[in-house]
Parts: C-alpha cells; sequence; structure tokens
C-alpha cells in the first residue's frame, strides 16, 4: 500500500508499505477513504517534537472495515467508522473513569510507537473502544473532524466554561436567609449563568475554529479569537468571535476594555508554546480559567507562585475522546452548516508532501488526504 511517512523535520514522502494485517483478535483493518493533516502533526514535521523517522503519520481517518479480528463485537466487515484519534481498551482503570486520554494502550497514532492513517490501509487496535460508526448523512469533511479537533476544542471550550459555572454555582447554593434552604441550579441556569463571561481563545487553526464554534453553542455572547492569519480570523468572525490580530491590535487593552480592567474570565491555549502560554496568563483576571490543549515541548513560562497569587484554575492535557465523543457530536451537528466549507484543500495522498507544505505555512485552513 502507499503511505505518508515521516523522515525527518520538513521531509515526509509517499512510500510503498506493507499492508497491515489483524495481530490481536480485537483488531480491526480499516480501509481509509480520507485521512487529514492535524496541527499535532507539525510538532514532529517542524522538529519540535524530538521522533525517529519511519513511521507512517497521521490520527485523523475515516474509512471502511475491511477485517475484523474474532473477538470484536461492535463492528463488522463494510461499514463505515471514524478513529478517535488513539485506541481506548475502555477496559483499563482510566477508561473506566471515563478518563480514556490516560488509557493504558493509548499511543496516538501517527507516531513512532503506532502507525498511523495517512496510508491505505491502517490497523486499529481495540476496536470496540477506539471506533465509532458513522452516522448518516455526515459528509466525510466534517466527519473527519471527530478524530480529534472537533471533541479536542469542544473539550477545550467545555474545561473553561464548566469551571466559571462552578465559581458561579458557589455563590449561588450559598444558604439564603429568604427561605431558609439550599438553593439548586439546573442545566438551563448553568447557561445563564456564563453567557456573559468573557472567553479569548488564543490560536484560531482549526481546534480554535472548533473551540469557538462549541463556546458559541453553549451561550457564551464574547468571544476574542487572537491570531496571526487573517484568513483565521475571518473565519472565527464567522462562528461570532471578535478578531484580534496578533502585533497589529493591542490585544489586553481590548480584553481589559471589555471587563471593566478586570481581564478575562477564561482563556482557551490551543497554540502549544511558551510565548503563547505566557500570553494567555497575564490575559486572565485574578480567579480567572485557564484552558490548554496546546501541545507543549517546554517549561512552563510562569510560576506556581504566580499561579497561587492570583488563584488560577489550570487545566492541561489532550480530551477524553471516547467520554465526549456523543456530546461534541451534537455540537458538531448544530455548527455543521458554518464549518461546511472548512477543509480547504482536498488532495490525493500522493500530494502528501506538499498538502504537509501548505498547512505549515498558513496557506491552508485544514487539508485532507483522499485516496
Amino acid at each position: 500500500m502507499d503511505a505518508v511517512i515521516f523522515r525527518g523535520p520538513f521531509d515526509v514522502a509517499v512510500e510503498r508499505r506493507p499492508k497491515p494485517e489483524i495481530r490481536e483478535p480485537t483488531d480491526v483493518i480499516v480501509r481509509v477513504r480520507v485521512s487529514g493533516i492535524c496541527g499535532s502533526d507539525l510538532h514532529a514535521y517542524r522538529g519540535h517534537q524530538k521522533t525517529e523517522g519511519g513511521y507512517i503519520m497521521g490520527h485523523e481517518f475515516v474509512g471502511t472495515v475491511e477485517k475484523v479480528g474474532n473477538d470484536v463485537k461492535f463492528f463488522t466487515p463494510g461499514e463505515n467508522i471514524v478513529s478517535i484519534f488513539s485506541p481506548c481498551c475502555m477496559k483499563c482503570w482510566y477508561c473506566l473513569q471515563g478518563l480514556t486520554n490516560r488509557c493504558t494502550f493509548g499511543a496516538a497514532f501517527g507516531f513512532a510507537a503506532l502507525d498511523g492513517g495517512q496510508a491505505e490501509y491502517v490497523r486499529i487496535p481495540h476496536a470496540d473502544g477506539t471506533l465509532r460508526h458513522a452516522p448518516v448523512g455526515l459528509d466525510d469533511r466534517l466527519l473527519i473532524m471527530m478524530a480529534d479537533i472537533f471533541p479536542t476544542g469542544y473539550y477545550a471550550a467545555s474545561r473553561a466554561i464548566e469551571a466559571l459555572q462552578m465559581q458561579k454555582v458557589s455563590r449561588l447554593t450559598s444558604f439564603s436567609k429568604q427561605d431558609d434552604g439550599l438553593r439548586t441550579v439546573s442545566g438551563s441556569d448553568l447557561r445563564d449563568l456564563t453567557a456573559d463571561s468573557v472567553l479569548v481563545c488564543l490560536g484560531c487553526g482549526p481546534v480554535g475554529i472548533c473551540a469557538i464554534a462549541a463556546a458559541r453553542s453553549k451561550g457564551i455572547k464574547t468571544i476574542f479569537a487572537v491570531d496571526s492569519v487573517k484568513d483565521r480570523l475571518d473565519e472565527a468572525k464567522v462562528l461570532g468571535a471578535i478578531p484580534l490580530q496578533l502585533g497589529v491590535e493591542d490585544i489586553g487593552e481590548r480584553v481589559r476594555a471589555a471587563t471593566d480592567g478586570r481581564g478575562a474570565d477564561g482563556v482557551i491555549e490551543l497554540v502549544g508554546n511558551q510565548a503563547a502560554l505566557r500570553s494567555a496568563f497575564d490575559l486572565l483576571r485574578p480567579a480567572g480559567v485557564l484552558s490548554s490543549v496546546g501541545f507543549h515541548q517546554a517549561e512552563l513560562p510562569f510560576t506556581g507562585l504566580e499561579c497561587y497569587l492570583k488563584g488560577l484554575t489550570v487545566s492541561f492535557g489532550r480530551v477524553p475522546v471516547a467520554t465526549v465523543f456523543d456530546a461534541a457530536l451534537g455540537c458538531l451537528k448544530e455548527n455543521a452548516e458554518a464549518l461546511k466549507h472548512y477543509v480547504t484543500h482536498e488532495l490525493s495522498l500522493s500530494q502528501a508532501k506538499e498538502g504537509y507544505e501548505l498547512f505549515e505555512k498558513h496557506k491552508a485552513r485544514k487539508v485532507i488526504l483522499c485516496m
């Protein structure tokens, strides 16, 4: 089969590789229809993430089940699927707690430990937990977002919003002198509680756009979208965010002006470098919320003491896709019309090198490779 091989920084090539076979009884072999190039792929491509070459790239893919292992219960040949970006056994302690992002067997596709889906075929370990049936009527250009970027954006926004909701709930559920009882807060109340919160989305690549869509669906009215690429900011504006271009506008001043000088209630950081993380810290109000899903490779640019003195709620890490999949899918469907043209480049697998170059240089919003 043909496959996209990482050979070193800024060096990918399509090479012939053996078609994968069933190794374990929980495996499935998928014939890939469409594979995506993700921002996470660029960490190795740019050389920021140190890794040996020689593996098949890609952790975003949709396709059709071709073969199933003897212990696979939920999938049969011929079914259309989308894969979560890393295997989930659904049996280890972490999976049973809903922490599927920490599955004991959860090495991500498309890195040295597990060949990926930028290929004609891919082997799926622990397929019953890792694959999802393709919803009827959802185009592959949208479905491929469910492998990684939409659940990640949804999760990043949800963590920030839920933490802000809990701040408000803590106040509202204090004992009332009026009724001598504990006030309960419904789901609709929670949405209303944070509608006037001010969020900042640092980074408006694919995951950032998905985070903005999710935050808007959760009722947030004021979202500042920060990036250096105008096309990304234009897309964020379509989704209802306020675009702020790095190097052109005073980001801090605009955020402070919108919050009576306090700073943002929450910042969603998706860039994955120290400058963005420091900017997120500085933009937050005291007792604000930092939700970071950026794939960081260096030391934190602030100290524990700074976090303590500012009283921040801070969360890091990748999304437990299996746990949030259904909620994220519902949110994607809500935003399907706005996102239907988000894929800007559909290339053949043989054009993978060109696709990486376009995406790395910010000349494409989203690149997919079609078999």
